[in-house]
């Protein structure tokens, strides 16, 4: 190569890195770190007492509910006695804390002051992913090798299921209207449930993109996204028709998914040690926008919205310490 086309490269190079690190910088900024000193194995997911100021993260591979002071920055309490917990909900008006376990199946009740447990409910096997309903105060479980428990809030009991033909992994519920959608990996496909009939009433491919975990749902442009593993994709559907509008390349071991109607984002938290940003330009056009780098197998977290804020999970492996990273989303 001459040295005009080297020098060209090269200003190319450059500018290629700084657009790169100028979107970085326009879209996430790290503002916190709460070590979480002890907490070992794999994170899973979070809920936020908003009022409270406090983050309640499920310490899968620790057995523990790690409890975090938002405003001091740090751990206030280990919630123990756990079975891998998994999935979390903070309901502020009971001030209660609900923790699916994988071991047994067990769904815990806590206080949300004393942290004592109130009630159990066994769902026998890995009981998941966890969502809740205002409006009808219920509590929706992923369980087992195919089922989601309704659980009533206020007292703590099941109130039915719907089977699935496979575990259930991450669930979105419609706010404005009734239908239930719901990753099943194992059977390859999006399982749509109607809520007020209690079952599945269609099923959605995702193109030749397998290993559905995560999934996020931007209700009033109709589209559902969805992390794929096999291979790494991120598979945009059409919720009106279950029509695959697009697919955009993320990178590999996504576990959780958060659609930002603000401005119009998709964070994938990606085990690969990255944060995976998707512009949404309309509801049919998608442009990778930029990857920030966390750690490896840091791969689940909790975007919030009001607070402009993406709490990401990163766990202990080799040197690097267990802790979660807050980052301001700008």
């Amino acid at each position: 190569m001459n040295s005009s086309l080297l020098r060209s490269a090269l200003v190319v190079a450059s500018c290629g890195c700084i657009i790169a690190v100028h979107a970085q910088e326009k879209t996430l900024k790290l503002k916190q770190t709460i070590p979480l000193p002890g907490v070992e194995g794999r994170i899973d997911h979070f809920a936020l007492d908003a009022s409270g100021e406090r983050l309640f993260v499920c310490a899968l591979g620790n057995n523990t509910v790690e409890v975090l002071d938002l405003r001091k920055g740090e751990r206030i309490r280990s919630i123990t006695g756990l079975g891998a917990p998994q999935g979390i909900v903070y309901i502020p008006e009971l001030d209660r804390l609900f923790v699916a376990n994988d071991k047994a199946g067990i769904f815990k009740i806590y206080d949300g002051k004393s942290f004592q447990q109130i009630s159990e409910l066994n769902f026998e096997d890995d009981a998941d992913n966890v969502r809740y309903e205002d409006t009808t105060k219920r509590i929706y479980v992923g369980f087992g090798s195919g089922g989601i428990a309704i659980v009533n809030a206020q007292d703590g009991k099941q109130i039915g299921s719907i089977k699935l033909s496979g575990h259930p992994e991450a669930f979105e519920l419609e706010k404005n209207g009734k239908r239930i959608f719901v990753n099943v990996p194992n059977s390859r496909h999006v399982a749509v449930i109607d809520r007020e009939k209690g079952e599945v009433v269609t099923t959605w491919k995702t193109d030749l993109a397998f290993g559905n975990f995560p999934m996020a749902l931007d209700e009033a442009n109709h589209r559902l996204f969805v992390g794929c593993r096999l291979p790494s994709k991120l598979v945009v559907l059409n919720t009106e028709s279950g029509d695959v509008v697009a697919k955009i390349d993320i990178s590999g071991d996504p576990d959780d998914l958060f659609y930002d109607s603000k401005r119009h984002r998709i964070y994938a938290i990606c085990g690969a040690g990255k944060i995976d940003i998707v512009e949404q330009t309309d509801p049919n056009m998608y442009t990778a926008l930029t990857k920030v780098n966390t750690a490896d197998g840091a791969r689940t977290g909790l975007f919030v919205s009001e607070r402009d804020t993406l709490f990401v999970a990163v766990p202990h492996r080799g040197s690097q310490q267990a802790e979660i990273r807050t980052y301001r989303v700008e």
